[in-house]
């Protein structure tokens, strides 16, 4: 059997990854050799991520494997052959920044993975500065990014970025205020506003005092009959009312019984 190369003192800390040997197995898991005074001892649990119901189904006495430090205690050294993610909840504190990739795109954001548990969630509106309707049109899936955290929930199990937070300011320079033209003008011209009238001049009708009263059909036939006649003319007083056709027909052949017949 091969003897495992003595492991560096920093092998012990936290997810450090290194090689070691099985040494023996047992119901509850193995014994694994690496190079350390303390015997490293992996849990049956911790051999891979799928179920195993026999430590021999997959470990067995001089097998060299890559094993990741948990814990190192007084009277062992804890190992896993899970990878341990990158970051523990421990390690996740708001405005930190992180990198990671693109792993998927919602409508409303874009997930990241940057080795924790769950990847953290970047809203639309912390993608980049300014109007983003979907997150499709600022990344895409397999993008490496950089964001900063902004909220941490360990109970929800959910980490919010912001990639937007990273990125400069980008400083509006103030317009001019448009100065108003001479004359009352506005700002846009001497063209009136849209939706107004313009003002308009009307004049008055002129009062070119009382008008006399129209003759009736009966007061101009009248008329007529005494101008024929040479008879002196008479004022026609207008009298108010109205003259029914029977009583205009009446006088009307009356003034022709008047007339002369003669030259």
């Amino acid at each position: 059997m091969d003897e495992i190369e003595s492991a560096p003192v920093e092998a012990v800390n936290s997810k450090v990854k290194i090689s070691g040997k099985v040494l023996k197995t047992t119901l509850a898991g193995a014994l694994i050799d690496i190079g350390q005074e303390l015997p490293g001892v992996i849990h049956i649990s911790q051999i891979q991520k799928e179920a195993v119901n026999k430590v021999e189904d997959v470990l067995k006495p001089g097998m060299v494997v890559d094993v990741w430090v948990k814990k190192a205690k007084k009277d062992r050294i804890e190992l896993t052959m899970i990878e341990p993610l990158g970051m523990d909840w421990a390690d996740i504190k708001p405005e930190m920044t992180v990198k990671g990739k693109i792993v998927r795109l919602e409508a409303y954001g874009a997930f990241v993975d940057f080795g924790a548990e769950r990847p953290g969630m970047v809203h639309v509106s912390e993608l980049t500065r300014g109007y983003v309707k979907l997150p499709g049109e600022v990344v895409k899936e397999g993008d490496e990014v950089e964001a900063v955290v902004l909220e941490v929930d360990r109970k929800k199990k959910q980490i919010r970025l912001s990639m937007k937070a990273l990125m400069p300011e980008v400083v509006e320079e103030e317009k001019p205020a448009r100065e108003k033209r001479n004359g009352g003008g506005n700002d846009r011209g001497d063209r009136p506003r849209r939706g107004k009238k313009q003002e308009e001049s009307y004049e008055m009708p002129v009062d070119t005092g009382p008008k006399e009263p129209e003759l009736t059909g009966m007061q101009i036939a009248w008329q007529t009959a005494m101008d024929r006649s040479g008879a002196k003319p008479k004022t026609v007083k207008v009298k108010s009312g109205k003259v029914t056709a029977e009583q205009e027909d009446i006088l009307l052949r009356t003034l022709d019984k008047r007339q002369p017949t003669g030259g």
